[in-house]
């Protein structure tokens, strides 16, 4: 026996672990984490609770699930794919499509889990940076692309700033890039985006075989315990994700639960609809107070809160409401209970005199 420890890649040692939107206490508002403040749509907790059978293991291709997104979508049922959670899917095509010396490229700042995601496949980020109104600079990305990239991740609605692509936009950039590199379409908030320019990725898979849609139970549909995403796009792309996939690890209580939601449509989108307006009302008035609030299309709004972000996000929670802080950059608060609208704007209102923007340190106004 020796005292030597055991080998960990070092870009693994370095790798700083995933960190979730921080807990709440009892008589605060958790907006950290983009959940949905709705309990899930009726008949889903009776669905999961007549799943019983602990003992036995689920289908491991959760085939009733992917059958009616197939039917929903118009795809056949090899080309979907199910999983714990979209960002699992992001995994298993990275590791699909990506190895040492090869290039993947998404815009930043983005989903935070994106650059883990490079990083645990062997691959190396090509991070391209926002747009000064928090939008993805398409054009930069497709300038990006070179022979070594082998997937790009393009986020619509982007999190954490909420601007979203638009068809026109999506259209342009495809044209730009090679069809032996993967484009991943990360629609995670789809659900929420009420404006009619947005790309919508399903009604593109005809038309662009390079192309793979991410989906996900864990916002709209109020599911984020039970873990389950999804997956549109070529049944030989998805073949390949399926080999990368830990078996057996969507539970039938996730299935159940998803196929139960799948099934109430109608009280989805009056839920989508209620949170997308108050959204709306609450951007609006921020940007009254004189915030720069980037179009906010998911279920969440971003806080340019520069140098200041760690005082910002340390004077929401003695306020009561937690937010997620992206420093030096900025806040993302989720669109929670209605009974926490006030407190995040007087909070809002209280801070937005004294910030300064990290680019020229003038007032956010």
């Amino acid at each position: 026996m020796t005292d030597q420890p055991v080998h960990i890649r070092p870009e693994i040692a370095i790798l700083p672990a995933y960190k979730q939107g921080r807990q709440a206490a009892a008589d605060a508002f958790k907006l950290s984490s983009n959940e949905n403040p709705f309990p899930p749509l009726p008949g889903v907790i009776e669905a999961v609770q007549a799943q019983t059978a602990y003992n036995r293991y689920p289908d491991a291709t959760a085939l009733a699930v992917r059958a009616v997104l197939a039917n929903r979508f118009g795809l056949t049922v090899d080309e979907v794919h199910v999983a714990p959670g979209s960002v699992a899917i992001l995994h298993e095509l990275a590791k699909a499509t990506s190895g040492p010396g090869d290039e993947i490229v998404y815009a930043w700042r983005s989903f935070e889990a994106y650059p883990g995601v490079v990083t645990v496949a062997g691959a190396t980020s090509v991070q391209v940076p926002n747009r000064a109104d928090g939008g993805h600079d398409l054009d930069a990305m497709a300038a990006a692309v070179t022979e070594r990239t082998r997937m790009v991740i393009v986020c619509t609605p982007n999190n954490p700033t909420g601007p979203i692509v638009t068809g026109t936009e999506f259209d342009d950039f495809m044209a730009g890039v090679p069809s032996t590199v993967l484009v991943v379409l990360d629609e995670a908030y789809a659900e929420f985006v009420t404006d009619p320019d947005a790309v919508r990725g399903a009604s593109l898979l005809e038309r662009y075989p390079n192309l793979v849609v991410l989906r996900t139970f864990s916002k709209a549909y109020g599911l984020a315990g039970l873990r389950v995403g999804y997956a549109l796009g070529p049944a030989y792309v998805l073949d390949a994700v399926r080999a990368c996939a830990i078996p057996l690890s969507v539970t039938a209580q996730g299935q159940a639960a998803a196929l139960a939601s799948l099934e109430r449509e109608a009280e989805l989108l009056a839920r989508v609809a209620e949170l997308a307006a108050l959204r709306d009302r609450i951007v609006a008035e921020l940007r009254g107070q004189g915030w720069d609030v980037p179009d906010a299309q998911g279920n969440f709004v971003w806080l340019p809160t520069g140098e200041r972000t760690a005082a910002a996000a340390e004077a929401f929670e003695h306020a009561g409401i937690i937010v997620r802080a992206f420093a030096p950059e900025g806040i993302r608060i989720s669109i929670g209970e209605h009974e926490a609208v006030e407190k995040l704007l007087e909070t809002a209102r209280s801070l937005v005199g004294g910030l300064t923007t990290t680019a020229d340190a003038r007032p956010i106004r």
